[in-house]
């Protein structure tokens, strides 16, 4: 699991800018530790998080942080691909995903695990797979996509997924 840095922080305070107040279903993919939901979930009481991750040492973990964290009633931690495992279209969809490409190492990153960290090819399938899952009924209309790439949070609505591919291509 990657360990939360500055740039996750940044995430969660755009996901919090664009929580209204009212109730909202969101999903926090790839959630290792499950840094993004607690902290959505006890910011925001009106919400209920979905978190995801292939991993089961992060579910495990993310599950066990939402239980300490008193949130666990409404963040639903589940293993699974992606949005494979959520019930139901959500409202928010927030990812920080690996994205460097394998060939790409970076001795910063030394002591978190590769597959937190590095994604095959150029580093973009797994957020091309995300923005794809959107398309398929896993977004409400009108929803928000928040994902992280390279230290900097790029945003969609439902309309905008094929520009917000176009952004992330041209920032790999």
């Amino acid at each position: 699991m990657f360990t939360p840095r500055p740039t996750t922080e940044a995430l969660v305070n755009a996901a919090l800018e664009r929580i209204d107040g009212v109730p909202m279903r969101i999903a926090d993919v790839g959630t290792g530790g499950g840094a993004i939901a607690v902290a959505l979930a006890i910011n925001k009481p009106e919400i209920e998080v979905w978190a995801t991750d292939t991993s089961e040492d992060a579910v495990e973990l993310a599950q066990a942080n939402a239980e300490k964290n008193g949130v666990a009633d409404r963040v639903h931690v589940l293993r699974g691909d992606l949005l494979d495992p959520v019930p139901a279209p959500v409202d928010l969809i927030v990812a920080n995903l690996p994205y460097l490409p394998e060939s790409r190492h970076d001795s910063r990153y030394d002591d978190e695990p590769d597959d937190a960290v590095y994604a095959p090819g150029d580093g973009l399938e797994t957020y091309r797979r995300l923005l794809d899952a959107c398309r398929d009924g896993k977004l409400k209309t009108g929803g928000r996509v928040l994902l992280q790439y390279d230290g900097k949070p790029f945003e969609a609505d439902c309309w905008q997924l094929e520009d917000l591919r176009a952004r992330l291509e041209n920032a790999a």
